[in-house]
């Protein structure tokens, strides 16, 4: 996520509210962080004031010295802990907003860029009021882990809650599927009846040793029989697979298996993988320049695409994929994490490039070159 830093002064416990540059009422300031770049005084009423002034003699929670300002807008939600740390949760002008509903995991995935955690604190009551500010025109929701339906039933919570107080939100709820072989969970998850929900699930091979070998988890007739619960209900399914060294050389057979066991799935996201967490730990185990793998990905893509299967393209650049499958590229990655490299300078295409993960800066395809005229 986003983060600022700033210097901290009468902050002792974590603070969550919405951002506002303009102000509002005074009975309305509870839920509000006033922003007060180059201010002499700070209004009363608001959890904490962020600004760039260096010194204030004030009361009031605040965080001094904060530099980047300008890259908070109107309406985004933030949390500031005793530290100084302003981490941006919600971006109003961002697609890629999501709810993080447990950091734990019942898989240990050799590429996963956010590691679980054994234990923690329930996150359900926070999340609820941080989708209590969200802005009530918000277009799409993540809800991701960690492993999402670990919270068990707190998940419905979550999905309820959009649904009733964020009518306009699409919901894209990511998971490993495995809970949903409990065919009582899955049809739980149904009854909400959301309008716009989507299940994205993970799938690394068509042969089960392989899956669990890259899970961390034998587990993969249980994410099967899971997609079967959730078909039965009409929900509406994706699949992911994160394309690396221990991948890309079944992505054909993966696509076929795909095609001939899955006719209901609703989209296919082939990925460029993202280089941090686990995956920095192991990248000499799952590295593998993505312009390499190109005949395996244009086969898979082509296979699903031909027969009438959805199919995107996730993280790639488009400079390095084969002309035939340039279309099926998306611009996916978050906002707060994608960058262009100094090759990309001048590419005619760029805005309409994915472009890179910022961890994508040291380690990335030999290939990258602008297209120009």
């Amino acid at each position: 996520m986003k983060q600022l830093k700033g210097k901290p002064q009468n902050i002792s416990i974590e603070i969550l509210g919405k951002v506002t540059f303009e102000g509002v009422s005074l009975f309305s300031r509870k839920n509000y962080i006033y922003v007060a770049p180059k201010a002499t005084k700070f209004p009363k009423g608001y959890l904490a004031v962020l600004t760039d002034v260096e010194n204030f003699d004030t009361e009031q929670p605040t965080i001094l010295s904060v530099q980047q300002l300008s890259e908070l807008n109107e309406g985004d939600v933030v949390r500031i802990n005793p530290e100084g740390t302003i981490n941006v949760l919600y971006e109003i002008r961002s697609t890629h907003n999501a709810i993080m509903a447990t950091e734990r995991c019942n898989h240990r995935c050799i590429m996963c860029p956010q590691p679980p955690v054994l234990q923690e604190k329930d996150k359900t009551d926070f999340n609820l009021k941080l989708l209590s500010l969200f802005d009530k025109n918000t277009k799409g929701i993540g809800i991701t882990g960690g492993e999402p339906t670990l919270v068990g039933d707190n998940l419905f919570v979550l999905i309820e809650y959009i649904k009733k107080h964020l009518p306009n939100s699409s919901i894209n709820l990511l998971s490993n599927g495995v809970r949903f072989s409990d065919y009582e969970y899955a049809r739980k998850l149904a009854l909400i009846f959301h309008h716009d929900l989507q299940i994205d699930v993970p799938i690394f091979s068509d042969i089960d040793t392989e899956h669990n070998g890259i899970v961390g988890a034998k587990t993969f007739y249980k994410t099967i029989e899971g997609l079967y619960n959730l078909a039965k209900f009409r929900q509406k399914i994706g699949l992911r697979i994160v394309v690396h060294k221990q991948t890309y050389k079944r992505l054909p057979q993966l696509s076929e298996f795909i095609y001939r066991n899955f006719p209901f799935i609703f989209h296919v996201a082939f990925m460029q993988m993202e280089t941090v967490g686990l995956a920095s730990q192991n990248i000499d185990e799952l590295w593998i320049d993505p312009y390499d793998y190109n005949a395996e990905l244009e086969e898979a893509v082509l296979n699903l695409a031909r027969r009438n299967m959805k199919v995107s393209i996730y993280n790639s650049q488009l400079c390095i994929l084969p002309e035939s499958i340039r279309n099926y590229a998306k611009q996916s990655i978050s906002d707060w994490k994608n960058i262009y490299l100094l090759e990309c300078e001048g590419c005619e295409l760029q805005k309409e490039c994915a472009g890179f993960f910022v961890s994508a800066e040291n380690r990335h395809s030999k290939h990258i070159k602008p297209f120009t005229e």
